[in-house]
């Protein structure tokens, strides 16, 4: 698979490091609720289809990155630089 860097261009996928999903909503971190929490840490989502997802460009820029990928056939659709789409408010199905 191949992951294009905005900054040094499409590299291997070996370079990255993937950094979790993208569409999880971390509970306040003042938050008692013993249940969000567990949610939050424990449970995971298996999807199938688009997906967005953290990766770091380890071996290269160390760029964080927001890609968007088909889980099934590992096509990427997006990539963007974290901070922007955190910005931007992007990451949510």
């Amino acid at each position: 698979m191949l992951i294009p860097c905005p900054h040094c261009g499409p590299r291997d996928v070996s370079e990255f490091s993937y950094q979790g999903d993208a569409t999880r909503t971390r509970p306040d971190p003042a938050s008692t609720d013993v249940k969000a929490w567990h949610d939050y840490v424990y449970n995971r989502s298996n999807p199938a289809g688009r997906h967005s997802e953290y990766w770091q460009h380890a071996g290269g820029c160390r760029t964080h990155l927001l890609v968007t990928r088909d889980t099934l056939t590992h096509e990427i659709q997006a990539v963007a630089f974290a901070r922007a789409a955190l910005n931007e408010g992007a990451g949510k199905p």
